[in-house]
């Protein structure tokens, strides 16, 4: 048995012998430790810092001496003066083994660092990132050796990182050379690693050691805004985070009315392109100064939309996606640069766009899966991406469905009445009265409830604006609730709710939310039409989910998570009052919020991942709705509030909804407003 020294490694648990006077970061290596080093064991870099650990370890069958290490060093010394260690840390570079010795890698010092997602369903990132800082030191020119300053620097790059056939771009050969010089021959060297179809490629070189970091965007081009996290490529912190509409808008609300005018102006498609290309780059520079960091280190990208998206940010006609069968230029995953594209970053930067499943199932929806991980569930979860059109999957690790379903732009405030976008000022929460019959709501920006003291100060600046997505949804469901909407969707009479606030609008009926005019704002109403585009809206969401469910064979599912910036807004009860989702647990209805962005930032940080979800992509099964003669089917019963045939049970142990119609059968109107006629 070798007498040689045993080295044991935390977290890990990796143990192995070796001789005296290994230094503890080339143990490492040998073992397979996670154990960070930039300056390849030069003392320069300090991201092999270490914790030795000294006494008797029953569990490892250990008692590690004081002198189990070698003694503190000038290099250390020289580090400690300069920066300064944490007390009992050691330069794995520097400290070498004497004897018997348990070593702590503290997560700092770990290459695959756990970022934790800040939010309920919180879930690691390992961090594996697709470009990489190395310290080099690069053979100066000899009369000798005619190669040239890249090829020593290839060399280098070689032999001292293992990194082979290293791939170079113009810009780096035209401000290499005086890098070089400037850092005496030894430089930082930022390297995009590759991929199975791409070599490891030069993206940045500074002279001498280079203490700073690069970046990478998560971006998540959407219908309506797009979103986007700076990451720190080092340690995976979202360093600043940002967000701007769509200009696109100007073009269309929703993705078919963009295609249209794609088709109908000549010039179309290539309009879109030049605006959400300037959007983008307007908000890079936004979140770039925001994060006061040159734009020039932010090096790698990933990017989330849906196939519209992805085909108008790429420049692609989608002319195709119009039409049955609405075919895809390309499906697969995109590797690019930033300047084929025209990205105002670093000139170099590598851009990976996520695949799309289907014609209109895009790489928003597999960055979902990959963030929420449906097929690596036990239980059958459905998983909605609330958005101009909703991305919705059903799956459990037997298989996994997706769909996508033409939502509109209601739950986002457009096309109704008193509707507008998320912004102080906007009603986002509601409840009415069961006796009075009168609604009191909270806006965005104050925590008060219209009803309650100080409310009127608290919005001094903004006033009541209007009612956004969330708030229209808790408006329609409280006033089904309370008998003032029944369930074919049609608001009845004053006398026929008992409401006071509800008056009569040409031929139909609106209810009165808020009357700011005394104060010269606007007065606030919900009509019946309004009414109408929320059940169009929600059956189409319902429908696909539906949809999925029969193509599952499954009546009900276990747990259904709200994905999207808006699902994290919507009140769980509301949304179930409206039949928007399926019957289930309250408690089994969560929010995810931005799970696109989530998992744009997953595939960021973690190159592993980008592989996972191809792979991932191309096991799930796509329903269209479009040729699926059920969905109307569904539709239709879908259009009452909550559902015309569908019980619902778990919803009626809660809530009791009224029974009464308000359609008498006379010269009444119907759910779209429509006065009937009288039969002769």
């Amino acid at each position: 048995m070798s007498s040689d020294p045993l080295v044991i490694f935390t977290p890990s648990g990796k143990r192995g012998r070796f001789e005296v006077g290994t230094p503890i970061l080339h143990a490492a290596r040998q073992l397979g430790v996670d154990l960070d080093s930039v300056c390849g064991g030069r003392g320069i870099c300090s991201k092999c810092q270490i914790t030795p650990s000294y006494g008797e370890f029953s569990k490892h069958g250990v008692t590690v001496a004081s002198d189990a290490l070698s003694e503190w060093n000038s290099v250390e010394q020289r580090y400690q003066d300069k920066r300064g260690l944490i007390a009992g840390r050691r330069l794995g570079c520097q400290a070498t083994v004497q004897g018997d010795v348990v070593i702590d890698v503290p997560p700092e010092s770990q290459v695959h660092k756990q970022v934790v997602r800040k939010r309920a369903e919180a879930r690691d990132i390992v961090l594996n990132p697709s470009t990489k800082l190395f310290y080099v030191e690069v053979t100066e020119p000899d009369m000798h050796d005619p190669s040239g300053d890249l090829e020593r620097l290839r060399d280098a790059l070689a032999s001292q990182w293992d990194l082979h056939k290293v791939a170079a771009d113009l810009h780096i050969l035209q401000s290499m050379q005086p890098v070089l010089r400037k850092g005496a021959w030894k430089v930082t060297v930022a390297v995009h690693l590759g991929d199975a179809e791409n070599p490891p490629r030069i993206m940045h070189i500074w002279p001498g050691f280079y203490d700073g970091t690069v970046y990478g965007l998560a971006v998540d081009l959407g219908s309506t805004t797009i979103a986007a996290h700076l990451c720190d490529l080092q340690t995976g912190e979202v360093v600043a985070s940002s967000g701007v509409m769509n200009p696109q808008i100007r073009f269309g609300e929703d993705l078919m009315s963009r295609v249209s005018y794609s088709m109908m102006n000549a010039q179309g498609a290539d309009e879109m392109t030049q605006a959400v290309r300037e959007g983008m780059n307007g908000l890079f520079t936004q979140i770039a100064t925001e994060a006061e960091i040159d734009k020039r280190l932010i090096v790698d990208a990933v990017f989330v939309c849906n196939p519209v998206m992805h085909h108008l940010f790429l420049g692609i006609d989608p002319f195709e996606l119009g039409q049955a069968p609405f075919a895809l230029a390309t499906s697969n995953a995109l590797r690019l640069r930033a300047d084929d594209l025209g990205l105002n970053i670093h000139p170099s930067a590598r851009v990976y766009l996520l695949p799309c499943i289907a014609g209109h199932v895009g790489a928003d929806a597999a960055a979902v899966a990959l963030s929420e991980a449906p097929d690596k569930s036990d239980d059958l979860v459905l998983v909605v991406d609330v958005g101009t059109n909703a991305e919705i999957l059903l799956g459990n690790r037997e298989k996994v469905l997706a769909c996508s379903s033409p939502t509109g732009p209601a739950f986002e405030g457009a096309q109704i009445s008193s509707g507008q976008r998320a912004a102080p000022g906007a009603i986002e929460r509601v409840e009415i009265d069961p006796t009075t019959k009168i609604a009191r709501f909270k806006v965005i920006g104050s925590d008060l409830w219209s009803d309650e003291p100080g409310f009127d100060d608290a919005i001094a600046t903004t006033g009541v604006t209007g009612i956004c997505g969330s708030g229209i949804i808790e408006m329609v469901a409280e006033m089904r609730i309370h008998g003032i909407v029944d369930a074919p969707g049609l608001i009845g009479t004053a006398e026929q709710t008992g409401s006071a606030n509800v008056f009569e609008d040409g031929r139909t009926n609106s209810y009165l939310v808020y009357d700011g005019t005394a104060q010269g704002g606007p007065r606030i109403t919900v009509t019946n039409r309004d009414i109408r585009e929320i059940q169009m809206a929600k059956a189409a969401l319902y429908s696909g989910a539906r949809l999925l469910m029969d193509k599952f064979g499954v009546d009900h599912v276990d747990r259904i998570v709200l994905a999207g910036a808006f699902g994290a807004h919507i009140s769980t009860k509301h949304a179930m009052v409206l039949g928007m989702i399926p019957d289930a647990p309250l408690d089994k209805v969560t929010s995810a919020g931005n799970a696109a962005g989530t998992g744009a930032r997953i595939a960021l940080l973690n190159t592993d991942a980008r592989a996972e979800i191809e792979q991932t992509v191309r096991a799930i099964h796509k329903i269209e709705t479009a040729i699926e003669p059920r969905f109307q089917e569904h539709f239709v019963n879908a259009s009452a509030i909550p559902n015309a045939v569908e019980p619902f049970p778990i919803l009626n142990s809660i809530v009791t909804l009224p029974t009464q119609t308000f359609n008498t059968g006379g010269g009444g109107n119907d759910a779209s407003g429509r006065r009937k006629r009288r039969r002769a």
